[in-house]
């Protein structure tokens, strides 16, 4: 339902609202958008152009009265939006498409196109059904291409349809036209914020009554082994910091009078939680052995799901090269909490400078090979290292439980020891300690904190409990039978023999 609504209400009708005013021809459409009568997709990239949507190949090109749409070769069809007849609703999308003029590419510009009917394509568009994705995959994702669409002038995207003027600043003007991918940006992480604190009560409730018989045939509780604590903890800990965190980062984002700094936090949230998720959710399904890797019990799914979200509304890597290489360039600055404040406050100052620093000394611009190869790889890490403090300072300031603040600071170092070993002089064997100390502190409180998180009537996974396993069990497919043996035991080993 997430991915319906991202498109359908965030890109889609988001996009559509910002010509209502001028386009009062819109309103119909968005009505019926608005009630889900007509579903309405969002066609940008191109099987053949991905990262680089900017370079896309389908056209529109005018003719006197309207365009014709058209998809010039395989690379050139959009992907993956689900667009088959098959959910038995009309489908409208919004595609992208380079406006041709007197044989002139006047740039991209978005085209309101018909998909199909309850029951069928509309005519010259082919929709290819992929196969399912791995995890939920609720929807019938395709591969859509337009063979000599006719569309009419008002098909247009645009407050004034007849302006068909070429844009003075092409990738400007791009990066407009798709400005709803930019607040979808902030907030796709919000169900992995759930996602991770189900993991942890999962994680941490099977754990708790999960038992192996140790010395003398003494059932011993799984969560006794420090490996099996460190999963739940680690879970744990983020689950309440990014729940604490996200809801301030949004209402900060939007706050921002500078698209770029709103565009920057947008990133900054979407990178740490996204990232936060999979690192919990990887490790907790591990500690739960096999039952980990079952559908039912939610992680295995989840993990899957959460691969689609890092490239959703921008692939993560590209957004936080993107922003670095602004940030290491000068071009703006975001307010960071100050090195004295916190650890992880002096991490990410240090990284940002030393980096900054690395720039200037090679004398190169952002698109040299220099800049490539020794700046570029540190994008992702230091984005991440702007969230963590971020979000621990915001946790300090809430006064989270200071169990949960050491837990999480100590998640943070496992991530650049090197970094903590070299400026702060906390060697391995400190920082070990330090976090033996801090699940000492936390594992007492490991009850309260799961029921913190909020998220228990939502958990489906049968394995919360032995009573939750055993009420699951009768409702699965049982064989039995009375057929005898297909062979004979002793009669085959004498054959052996």
């Amino acid at each position: 339902m997430f991915t319906i609504l991202a498109a359908h209400v965030g890109l889609t009708i988001g996009t559509l609202s910002r010509h209502l005013r001028k386009r009062p021809d819109f309103r119909p459409l968005v009505d019926r958008l608005l009630r889900f009568d007509t579903v309405g997709i969002y066609l940008l990239t191109e099987r053949g152009h991905g990262l680089d949507a900017f370079n896309i190949e389908t056209t529109a090109t005018k003719t006197p009265d309207g365009f014709i749409l058209h998809t010039p070769r395989e690379e050139a069809a959009k992907f993956m939006p689900a667009s088959t007849p098959l959910f038995g609703l009309p489908k409208i999308a919004l595609v992208m498409a380079r406006l041709i003029v007197n044989n002139e590419d006047r740039g991209c510009r978005f085209f309101l196109v018909p998909i199909c009917d309850e029951k069928e394509m509309c005519r010259g568009v082919r929709s290819t059904r992929l196969p399912p994705r791995s995890g939920t995959c609720p929807l019938d994702f395709s591969i859509t291409s337009f063979d000599h669409v006719f569309l009419p002038d008002t098909a247009l995207v645009a407050s004034d349809y007849l302006d068909l003027s070429t844009p003075s600043r092409r990738l400007e003007s791009w990066w407009d036209e798709i400005w709803r991918i930019q607040l979808g940006t902030l907030s796709v992480p919000a169900p992995w914020v759930s996602a991770t604190k189900a993991v942890a009560f999962i994680g941490g409730r099977y754990s708790m009554w999960r038992c192996i018989l140790g010395k003398h045939d003494i059932p011993t509780p799984i969560l006794s082994f420090r490996t099996q604590q460190w999963a739940v903890a680690h879970a744990t800990a983020v689950s309440m910091v990014m729940d604490n965190w996200y809801p301030l980062v949004v209402r900060e984002a939007m706050q921002q009078a500078d698209p770029r700094l709103r565009h920057a936090l947008s990133v900054i949230a979407k990178t740490t939680i996204c990232r936060h998720f999979q690192r919990s959710v990887s490790e907790v399904a591990e500690r739960c052995g096999a039952q980990g890797t079952f559908d039912q019990n939610y992680m295995a799914r989840i993990e899957n799901d959460g691969k689609g979200v890092i490239i959703a509304e921008g692939d993560i890597l590209t957004l936080c090269i993107r922003l670095f290489s602004e940030l290491v360039q000068g071009r703006y600055y975001l307010p960071l909490p100050d090195a004295s404040e916190s650890l992880l406050a002096a991490h990410v100052n240090s990284l940002l400078e030393e980096n900054m620093a690395l720039f200037r000394s090679l004398g190169c611009d952002h698109r040299s090979k220099a800049f490539n190869s020794v700046i570029l790889p540190q994008s992702q890490p230091v984005i991440e290292a702007i969230g963590h403090a971020l979000a621990y300072s915001a946790a300090v300031k809430a006064q989270l439980p200071q169990p949960i603040l050491d837990v999480y600071k100590c998640a943070i170092v496992r991530q650049d020891p090197a970094w903590y070993s070299e400026e702060r002089r906390l060697s391995r064997m400190q920082q070990r300690l330090q976090e033996d100390a801090a699940l000492t502190s936390f594992l007492p409180h490991l009850p309260t904190y799961l029921d913190q998180l909020n998220i228990e009537k939502y958990v489906k996974a049968p394995i919360v409990s032995d009573a939750a396993w055993k009420a699951y069990l009768p409702h699965l497919q049982s064989y039995t039978g009375t057929a005898p043996p297909p062979f004979d035991y002793g009669s085959q080993v004498l054959a052996m023999l």
